[in-house]
């Protein structure tokens, strides 16, 4: 992939970083699920030490901080400088003193050669420029036999919390075609896409599992509105480029086609990902 497409994606997600700090704890409420599932298969443990390659607004380093202690440390990396700021200074509300934060690309890692016990990727490994680039070095700084593991969304076609908006909004802005291995959300939602490129880069023991669980959160679908339209940047370009009228429309038919997820009076969407899982060979 391109520079240009490159810095496009890193411009996007340093406008959406606002955001993604505006709704933190949600988003982690949210997405409790993935950080506990890749803490499982990557096998973290206290005193080890962690690296998180496309940390966000904070997950899943401030939830492994804890378990790994004050014997051991996370070191959080991410491109976009504002998330980098949203994280920081999360951690420094927690009172987490063992976080290191390092604002680079996953192709570019500043670390030593076998400098970590294992690294995990939460939701950031679609949007990697070049994919095969940023898995040499995550193996590259993990220590021989240590795990390494990701975490991607399935088919948007079964995760409605991302389709539901889709569908209402290519109504009235139609869907450009994608190019499949263009940095997306839903890049790797292929089983076996992601599996076969760790191979491609060295990983061993590689595994694929899915995970079945329910994006909630005590929001109704007015909230929730406001939520997925601020997160994503192709749903606020495209709103953009509509008259008021026709945002009000997509609006109330969105909240209308979610009614059912709010049945409680909070949200709950069955949702479905995939983690992926490897270990650097001891050779």
């Amino acid at each position: 992939m391109g520079n240009e497409t490159a810095n496009e994606v890193l411009a996007a997600w340093e406008i959406s970083s606002q955001f993604w700090n505006k709704h933190q704890a949600l988003i982690e409420k949210m997405y409790a699920a993935l950080s506990q599932a890749l803490i499982e298969d990557a096998r973290i443990t206290s005193g080890q030490t962690v690296l998180d390659v496309g940390g966000g607004s904070g997950e899943p380093s401030l939830t492994i901080a804890p378990i790994v202690g004050e014997s051991g440390s996370v070191t959080y990396t991410d491109p976009a400088a504002g998330m980098v700021k949203t994280a920081q200074g999360e951690a420094q509300r927690r009172g987490l003193r063992n976080i290191n934060f390092h604002r680079c690309p996953a192709a570019q890692l500043p670390f030593s050669e076998n400098s970590f016990d294992a690294a995990v990727s939460r939701l950031s490994v679609m949007f990697f420029p070049d994919t095969l680039a940023g898995l040499h070095e995550i193996l590259r700084v993990v220590k021989p036999g240590g795990y390494i593991s990701f975490i991607v969304w399935a088919a948007k076609e079964i995760n409605p919390f991302f389709s539901v908006v889709s569908t209402v909004l290519d109504r009235f802005v139609p869907a450009e075609v994608e190019d499949e291995d263009a940095p997306a959300a839903f890049r790797f939602a292929r089983s076996g896409k992601l599996a076969t490129v760790l191979q491609q880069a060295g990983a061993i023991a590689v595994t694929e599992r899915e995970l079945q669980f329910n994006i909630e959160a005590p929001i109704n679908a007015e909230r929730f509105w406001e939520l997925r339209t601020e997160m994503s940047d192709t749903f606020r370009n495209k709103l953009g480029k509509l008259v008021p009228d026709q945002v009000a429309a997509i609006r109330y038919t969105v909240q209308k086609a979610v009614a059912g997820y709010f049945k409680t009076g909070a949200m709950s969407f069955p949702a479905k990902a995939l983690v992926i899982t490897a270990r650097k060979s001891n050779d």
